[in-house]
Parts: C-alpha cells; sequence; structure tokens
C-alpha cells in the first residue's frame, strides 16, 4: 500500500512524497476489587500521505485502505500542497543520511494471552497488592495489556523498510486508609517482551506497599533543601531538558537553553547518550519517522551540550542536518560517572530533605526554564526516611536546578524513552502551608 500510494503521488504530479502505514492490535483487561471491570479489544489501521511539489506540502490520511481510498487521500493531499505557501526548508530527509542497513532489533514478542487468562493475572496482581496490609481499603484496579503492529514507511527517494513491535503492561493502583486518611499509589511494569513484565504479584504487592506508606502525610513549612527525586520523575525532569533543545524550540526561539550547544548545562560528571539499538527496548528503532539511520550519539558530554535534536525541518531552519530524531529520542542514557549511589546512598548523602515520589500540574515554562510543580512525598531527617509529605509545592529554575545535580541513582527506570536513576539536586524552593 505505501508503494502504491508513492506511485500515485508521482502520477499526480508530486515531486517528492512520503508515506507511512500502521496497521495495531491489542487487547486490554480491567479488574476491580476482583470483579472483571472491562475487555477491551483494539484494532487500529491507518495510512498518512505527506507530497511536496517543488516546496508546498500537503498532508492527507485515512483508515480505509481500499486502493480506491488510499488513490483519494493521495490526491487530496496533491490538492492541499497546490494552496500552501512556498516554504524552502519542506522536503524529504537528504538521501544519503537514510538507513541501508536495517538491524533486527528484536522488538517484536507475541503474547498469545486469552482474555480469561488476562482478567486472571489481574485479579492476582490486585490480590497481592490488597493483602498487602489490612489498610488497602479499596482499589482503582489492576490492567494487563498486550499489543502489536507493524509500522512501514517509505518516501520517493527509494526508502521502504518497516519493522513489527510489541509493547506488554501489567498496572495496579490501591487505595490505603487510616481513620480519615485516605492514600493511593501505584505501580506498574512495560515490556516488549511479556517473559520480561516480572511476578504480577510483585508488582501488586509494591502499589500496596507505596500506599500504606503515604499514609499520615503532612506538610512542610516553606524552606530551602535538598530535593532527591526518583527515577520515573527523574526522567521527566530530564525530559524538560531534551524538548528545551529541540530543533523547533531553537528556531522558534523559545527555549531557556537557546543556543546552548558547545556550553556547559550540567555537571560534568553528568553524560548522555542516545543509544537507538539496545535489544528489546521500549524507545529501540532502526529509523525515524523520516526514514534516517538513528546512530549512537552523545548528547551530553561531561556536563556539555553536543548539540540539538533535530529532524530535517528543524535541521534545515538552523543551517544543521538531522540527528535522526524525527518523531522523538531513542533510549537516552543518563549517567552520571564517579557520582553514581544507592537509592539508600542517596538519602543518606542529602541527610535532610525533600524525597519526591509524585508530581502535580504543568508548571513548567519552557521559555524561561521558570520550574513550578505540587508535589508528595518523603521527608528526610538523619540520612533516613522520616515521614510522608503531601501538598507541597517545589520550584526553581531548570537551568540553576541542572547546574546543582549533586549525584544520579543506579537504580535506573528503563520504562521509557529516557533511562534515569534518582536524581539529587542540592537545593530547591518548598513552599508549604506552615
Amino acid at each position: 500500500m505505501v508503494s502504491d500510494a508513492l506511485a500515485a503521488a508521482r502520477r499526480l504530479g508530486a515531486t517528492q512524497a512520503e508515506v507511512d502505514a500502521n496497521l495495531q492490535q491489542g487487547l486490554t483487561v480491567n479488574v476491580r476489587l476482583g470483579e472483571v471491570d472491562t475487555v477491551e479489544y483494539q484494532r487500529d489501521r491507518g495510512l498518512g500521505v505527506t507530497v511536496y511539489i517543488g516546496h508546498r506540502k500537503g498532508s492527507a490520511s485515512t483508515a480505509d485502505l481500499a486502493p480506491a481510498a488510499v488513490e483519494a487521500t493521495v490526491a487530496k493531499a496533491c490538492t492541499i500542497a497546490r494552496y500552501t505557501a512556498e516554504d524552502p526548508y519542506s522536503g524529504l530527509a537528504d538521501a544519503d543520511m537514510l538507513a541501508r542497513d536495517i538491524p533486527d532489533l528484536d522488538l517484536d514478542h507475541e503474547w498469545a494471552i486469552e482474555p480469561a487468562d488476562a482478567v486472571e493475572l489481574a485479579r492476582r496482581c490486585e490480590a497481592a497488592g490488597r493483602d498487602v496490609d489490612a489498610r488497602i481499603t479499596n482499589s482503582e484496579g489492576a490492567s494487563v495489556s498486550t499489543h502489536r503492529g507493524a509500522h512501514v514507511y517509505g518516501n520517493s527517494s527509494g526508502f521502504l523498510a518497516g519493522y513489527p513491535s510489541s509493547s506488554h503492561m501489567v498496572s495496579c493502583s490501591l487505595v490505603a486508609q487510616a481513620g480519615s486518611d485516605m492514600q493511593r499509589d501505584y505501580w506498574y511494569a512495560a515490556a516488549r517482551d511479556p517473559a520480561d513484565l516480572g511476578d504480577v504479584e510483585a508488582i501488586g504487592r509494591q502499589a500496596g506497599e507505596r500506599a500504606i506508606a503515604r499514609l499520615g502525610a503532612r506538610r512542610l513549612g516553606t524552606q530551602r533543601s535538598p530535593v532527591l527525586f526518583v527515577p520515573d520523575l527523574a526522567r521527566g525532569v530530564f525530559g524538560h531538558m531534551v524538548a528545551a533543545v529541540r530543533g523547533g524550540s531553537q528556531y522558534r526561539r523559545s527555549s531557556f537553553l537557546l543556543d546552548s550547544a558547545g556550553t556547559q548545562i550540567l555537571p560534568p560528571f553528568i553524560q548522555i547518550r542516545e543509544r537507538p539499538h539496545i535489544p528489546k527496548a521500549l524507545a529501540s528503532s532502526p529509523f525515524d519517522a523520516e526514514g534516517v539511520a538513528t546512530r549512537d550519539r552523545d548528547l551530553v558530554r561531561d556536563g556539555v551540550l553536543q548539540g540539538y535534536v533535530l529532524g530535517s525541518y528543524a535541521a534545515r531552519k538552523l543551517g544543521l542536518r538531522t540527528t535522526g530524531n524525527a518523531g522523538g529520542v531513542h533510549n537516552l542514557l543518563v549517567e552520571g560517572s564517579g557520582a553514581t549511589c544507592t537509592f539508600e546512598e542517596l538519602i543518606a548523602r542529602m541527610g535532610r530533605g525533600f524525597v519526591v515520589t509524585e508530581l502535580m500540574g504543568q508548571g513548567v515554562n519552557g521559555v524561561t526554564g521558570d520550574y513550578s510543580r505540587g508535589a508528595g512525598g518523603f521527608w528526610v531527617e538523619g540520612g533516613e526516611l522520616a515521614f510522608p509529605v503531601q501538598e507541597v509545592t517545589i520550584a526553581g529554575n531548570l537551568r540553576d536546578m541542572y547546574r546543582a545535580i549533586d549525584a544520579i541513582g543506579s537504580d535506573v527506570d528503563t520504562r521509557g524513552s529516557i533511562r534515569a536513576g534518582s536524581l539529587l539536586i542540592g537545593e530547591m524552593t518548598i513552599a508549604g502551608g506552615e
């Protein structure tokens, strides 16, 4: 279908064209308090066409993959292109950047699980969490999901390739209560291969233990102190950095890290490496959304930003070349050379401060770097967890926060496109109610 759509684009006068097609299918079951809540089957398909007539661009998409519908979609894209303005930066990725050898990254692992078996796994997960403590009084449910699909991309420069992939997840969310105090928490596992999800009972127990640990949460007085982000939140802190060095933020002049390539943005002990070809990793890919070959690169070396995160359009706007990141980053590994500690060592190192396990709100300004978000977690005294904390705000500026990083944890979270351990920042403002 991709090949036929490209041929149709040529017939209809496109000077360049690119087409991507996707097929996805999946199953998700949700169980609450031991009873089946929902069973959902998913089957999606779609085809997107982008054509260029000179430097005029038009795009259209369809979920109908019949030949006549695909032809009509290409025709619509060509019609749109004839009415759009010229943009000298538009067009396909440079042909010499396209992937020629497509490595097998072991991304496709079918989970042929029947709905009844998925329900049983979800029940076991939730039951294990509810059995953690009598104070687990309610549940928001446990879920098991499996998805598998195929993606094909082709363009008029002669690129045509695709690959299948899968993703599977088990999650559980529980409610703990002691008197009038109610607290909720969750845990989950995600993997390409269902064999890597681990024990479903362990996921439920983790959710239950996290909910119990939050009981008796207090507010803090306004102060400045060290802040330790747990791994799944540290990933987001570095995600703001990635957003700031994307090509779109740079050429629009709307980034707090504007023109920062070649400058020190993190402490010298921090390295951030992109490794797109890790087998089975959730963000691995042999090529990006434009067919450009993905390659190993150092985004940050010894704290110095080595370059930006670019697709072809942004790269041309900046007078640079694509970095193979159209569509996003592929396995960014955040490493702390010579300053990596276990979570317990980080708590001992901070001595007194705030461990953040939950963030709320969207108070991040990508232009100025100002950061202010609601938070919950645990207060640390004498190098040990003292009591849970809720309803506070942590604030700072991302530039200052990055420079104030004191250590990176060895407890790396591999469930996303950024792999980071716990993140200790020397000082932030905590706004509380006392």
